[in-house]
């Protein structure tokens, strides 16, 4: 099974572990627990951490031999339900969250948004189910339930006497009918947020509050590694749950006026940004510790006297990530329910595009976190580098390329590479020999300069002639750079690329995206290792190609919801980084 392809409805692409959805949770899918080995860590395990009430080893084992039961019987009370239904004759619906694309003939392919009927939900991972008159196995981490199992299936026009479609039922939905299916999305907005305050609840209180009672065993540099931001995002969503049910109507809930709430807290719902980040170093971690018995077992004893359901903590974890992708999805189904004359109406709409703006925002703050290992590889690949690195005042290479670069006093003409990145432009020098080597020369903040068009012609302050020319002026201190590009269309993109970096840098700074000092000092540390491991010091080209292929993971046929993280935006044009950096990569002979 190659990756799944996200649909345009849904701004951010996550691949989920499984399907086996716990009831109570607001989750697309959920990781499977998993018997695996434990790397035991010897004499600490043996005076494994004894406190009054004994070790979480004993504990753990109190509790398992006790009766109390916390999972769900068969792996999720959901999927009882459904092989229940399905028992009964009834017919069940899901809807295609991702492309299911596939070579097998016994699976079934579908595109994202396609309706599938579920015939067979008996295993937790593959379910069998039906298009027309396609039948086969398909991922269940793939679909989620539809919220609406009585809505008219648009997509599957129904057959009369004589071969022709009965539109009575394809376009005969009516008012009432209209509004029990609004009432049915605004009762499963409603729920599963109260669901999730109380998940989040369990992890603050269950998970950490406990963990902070033991710094034998966490530092608060693990916990905020393990845990992120998510007790700011805890406190937020209690205050938004709480405008939610101020706008619920109890007596008529398709009247109900939610809209406002989203727009209310979209900026606030920014600081999932932060945690979605952080998540991939989470998983590390948690891998990290749960290969020593002491913290299985303690983990464990936190989840069961928090009375949590039957999910291992990296499960728990994922649901923050996994819920702000879940809003757009939500708002457009309230939004195909809510007729254009509802008092409700504009303000869903708005809110729709508020949230995946919002999605949009962590995706992009994904990328340019993403993009600061590659500037900083970039630049342990530049010799003789002086100054601070390009991490402290950039993090985003806007353009790059070669250019003829004039000085006084003689106005003697020099051939360099530019880089131009956010406040700063970067030059260097190719070697006369190898020309996949530079040498830093010099690099020009962006933040004091203004970009001047120069006409063809006669230069007045250089006193030459130029063409395809363009000037950097100092507004403080008068200097001024002149440059030359070979072609005409070379310097317009050098023109709008300067515009590019400045709408960058405003941006940022309305939305207040910043690295963190341990941020930058990290990828700087992973690129010296990686060039003293002997990684060739110039960006050739096959090093460029096996980035390219990181990006795209692909899923092992026999495990459909592996653990792959990757957020990003349905479509996005890919970064132009390292497309800028190979064009420049005269880095060839």
């Amino acid at each position: 099974i190659t990756s799944p392809v996200a649909f345009d409805i849904l701004p951010l692409k996550l691949y989920p572990f499984s399907q086996s959805t716990p009831t109570g949770l607001d989750c697309v899918g959920w990781k499977r627990r998993i018997s695996a080995p434990v790397i035991t860590d010897g004499a600490l395990d043996k005076t494994a951490l004894t406190d009054d009430v004994g070790s979480e080893e004993d504990l753990y084992e109190e509790f398992r031999s006790s009766n109390h039961r916390y999972g769900h019987p068969g792996g999720g009370g959901e999927q009882l339900a459904i092989n229940e239904l399905i028992s009964d004759g009834s017919v069940v619906y899901a809807e295609a969250l991702w492309d299911h694309v596939t070579m097998d003939d016994q699976e079934l392919g579908f595109k994202a948004g396609d309706v599938i009927e579920v015939m067979d939900a008996t295993n937790k991972e593959w379910w069998w189910g039906r298009i027309l008159d396609s039948e086969g196995w398909f991922p269940a981490s793939f679909v989620r339930l539809r919220v609406n199992q009585d809505e008219p299936m648009e997509d599957y026009p129904l057959k009369v006497e004589g071969g022709k479609e009965d539109d009575s039922r394809r376009f005969g939905m009516g008012q009432t009918t209209k509004d029990q299916m609004r009432t049915n999305v605004i009762n499963e907005i409603i729920s599963t947020e109260r669901d999730y305050i109380k998940h989040l609840k369990d992890i603050c209180e269950g998970y950490i509050k406990q963990c902070r009672k033991r710094a034998d065993m966490f530092t608060e540099e693990q916990l905020k590694t393990i845990f992120g931001n998510i007790e700011d995002i805890y406190r937020c969503q209690k205050k938004f749950v709480k405008a939610l049910e101020k706008k619920f109507n109890k007596d008529h809930p398709h009247l109900s006026e939610v809209g406002s709430c989203f727009l209310e807290y979209q900026t606030e719902f920014q600081i999932y940004s932060e945690y979605c980040n952080n998540h991939p170093n989470a998983c590390l971690e948690l891998s990290r510790l749960t290969k020593v018995n002491k913290y299985v077992y303690f983990f464990e004893a936190c989840r069961l006297l928090q009375k949590m359901i039957d999910i291992s903590l990296d499960g728990f974890l994922l649901t923050p990530v996994q819920k702000i992708c879940k809003y757009p999805l939500q708002l457009a189904e309230l939004l195909k329910y809510t007729n254009p004359q509802h008092r409700d109406f504009k303000d869903v709409e708005a809110a729709l595009n508020a949230m995946k703006n919002v999605a949009r925002l962590i995706n992009e703050r994904k990328r340019r976190l993403e993009n600061i290992d590659k500037i900083a590889q970039w630049q342990s690949s530049i010799e003789d580098w002086e100054g601070e690195d390009v991490l402290v005042r950039s993090s985003e290479l806007i353009y790059s390329g070669e250019l003829a670069k004039i000085s006084h006093p003689q106005a003697k003409s020099q051939q360099r590479m530019f880089f131009l990145f956010d406040h700063q432009l970067v030059c260097c020098k190719k070697d006369l020999l190898r020309r996949d080597i530079l040498y830093y020369k010099s690099r020009i903040n962006m933040d004091d300069m203004e970009i001047l068009d120069v006409e063809d012609g006669k230069d007045k302050d250089f006193n030459i002639s130029v063409k395809n020319a363009f000037k950097l002026h100092c507004r403080d201190t008068e200097e001024v750079h002149l440059f030359c590009a070979k072609k005409p269309e070379q310097k317009q993109r050098w023109l709008k690329a300067f515009e590019n970096e400045r709408r960058q840098v405003q941006l940022d700074q309305e939305t207040g995206f910043s690295i963190t000092e341990v941020q930058k000092k990290q990828a700087m540390l992973n690129a010296s290792k990686q060039h003293h491991a002997g990684k060739p010091k110039a960006v050739t080209r096959p090093y460029y190609d096996f980035l390219m292929r990181q990006k795209h993971p692909t899923l092992p046929t026999t495990l459909p919801q592996q653990q792959v993280f990757m957020l990003a935006e349905p479509k996005r044009k890919p970064s132009n980084f390292w497309q800028n950096i190979s064009r420049l990569t005269p880095f060839r002979k």
